[in-house]
């Protein structure tokens, strides 16, 4: 029988007090939606101006949506290769897109430590193992892209990965110190402490039904007036008006074992508590939780009609079953362990596959996301970068070349359900054929123009 819960990530977890009832009618600063993005944003502006007064607005909790969801990665990774940026923007600029996402990793750590954040963060980098002669080809191929923009990418031959983690049918893997481990529901819930610690106002259960330059309108016909308005609102950007063709919501789900006992982590290997995925097409990811559970995503969920949301997705048994299937093919040594939790959330996408961040100083309008799921660290470097785009200072990060970025809007339906779908498809096939003949599949030139690549 299928098990459905909650995010292992929301238990246990001690909720910060809430605002007291009412909305403001009048803010400096008001801020769409209590994840990552909305809260580093209110962190980093408090930080610099305790002056101002900032409100966020939240539908549902603090960390509904994918930020207290997701697989736990604080990550340099990025969903568009360097080469794309430097084809736009120069080598100079993409050299410091990278560099600034590799410190931003170390720097979400230095934050957790200075507000005594007890996020389960552990700085022990990623390993991405190649399964079968194809991915341990498409693997080289990165590494010895990765030397060409310092991104400290190693090969990994199969005796050293198996030291790290203990895969079946290894080839080989890739190692890049630059990710950590994190619990997203701590770090979020601490964000939010922070935030309320420094002044700011964070007011839960308001639905906004639009976000104008000088006003946010809620439900209850309650407008408030505000000198900023700051839209993080990720994949549910999809369900505001004029923004519903921007970003579509992309489900990726979640499974999480009981916890394993020291011998058989002794078997699998992530002494370090790093952070895990393969090669393949069909996106997966996988962390050591503090407790000793694996916790484990990945897509293959499918897009839903008119960019729809709705809780009923958050869970696909036929998902949940491969997902589950994937593990203990990659790991045999968890046997026939329990699976205690099953979960799932929408992520949002550009067309073009490319996170941005801007504001419009005229209409006093701001924005983030569009991360494909590489937010956690990404939401803390919108949030520095909004910072300074909203008090008016230029600096390092705002030249950054994400900055301002407008990526074209999807299709209309149902050119954008059989396109996105179609995608989702040909990455599986893709991994099957490889798996089948051992080649790099005849199908990837296809996936890329799919996804932008």
């Amino acid at each position: 029988m299928e098990t459905w819960t909650q995010p292992l990530w929301w238990e246990n977890v001690r909720r910060s007090p809430a605002e007291p009832p009412g909305i403001p009618d009048r803010a400096d600063v008001t801020i769409v939606g209590a994840g990552y993005t909305g809260l580093w944003t209110a962190y980093y502006l408090l930080r610099d101006r305790p002056d101002l007064d900032v409100l966020v607005l939240e539908a549902e909790h603090v960390g509904f949506g994918a930020s207290g969801r997701n697989g736990g990665w604080v990550s340099s990774l990025w969903p568009v290769a360097p080469a794309r940026i430097a084809a736009t923007h120069g080598r100079d600029a993409a050299q410091a897109m990278l560099a600034e996402l590799r410190s931003t990793v170390t720097h979400v750590g230095q934050v957790c430590r200075e507000e005594a954040i007890d996020a389960d963060f552990a700085h022990g980098g990623v390993v991405i193992a190649a399964r079968g002669r194809a991915q341990a080809h498409r693997a080289m191929t990165s590494v010895a892209e990765s030397e060409q923009w310092g991104h400290d990418t190693r090969w990994l031959d199969p005796a050293e990965a198996h030291d790290l983690l203990a895969v079946d049918n290894l080839h080989g893997a890739t190692w890049s110190p630059h990710c950590a481990r994190v619990h997203p529901m701590r770090l979020v819930q601490g964000l939010a402490a922070a935030v309320r610690r420094r002044g700011g106002r964070i007011v839960e259960g308001v639905r906004v039904l639009d976000a104008q330059p000088g006003a946010v309108r809620v439900s209850g016909g309650v407008i408030v007036r505000s000198g900023a308005v700051v839209r993080a609102t990720e994949a549910w950007t999809a369900r505001l008006p004029r923004l519903r063709r921007k970003v579509v919501p992309v489900y990726s789900l979640m499974v999480a074992t009981a916890p394993l006992p020291a011998s058989v982590w002794d078997e699998i290997g992530l002494a370090r508590r790093e952070v895990f995925s393969d090669h393949g097409h069909v996106i997966i990811y996988g962390q050591r939780t503090e407790d000793d559970r694996i916790a484990f995503g990945g897509r293959g969920a499918p897009y839903h009609w008119g960019s729809a949301i709705h809780p009923s997705f958050d869970a696909d048994a036929t998902v949940f079953a491969a997902l589950r299937r994937t593990l203990t093919s990659l790991l045999p040594q968890v046997g026939d362990v329990e699976f205690t939790h099953a979960w799932g959330g929408p992520l949002a996408v550009a067309r073009d596959w490319q996170p941005s961040v801007g504001f419009d100083a005229a209409a006093g309008v701001g924005w983030a996301g569009g991360y494909v799921g590489d937010g956690v660290a990404a939401s803390n470097l919108a949030g520095r970068t909004l910072a300074d785009l909203i008090n008016g200072r230029s600096t390092a990060l705002t030249s950054l070349p994400w900055v301002g970025h407008v990526s074209p809007r999807w299709e209309p339906e149902p050119l954008r359900y059989l396109g996105v779908n179609a995608g989702l498809r040909l990455a599986s096939l893709s991994d099957a054929q490889e798996a089948r003949t051992g080649l790099p599949s005849r199908l990837t030139p296809l996936l890329g123009r799919l996804t932008g690549g």
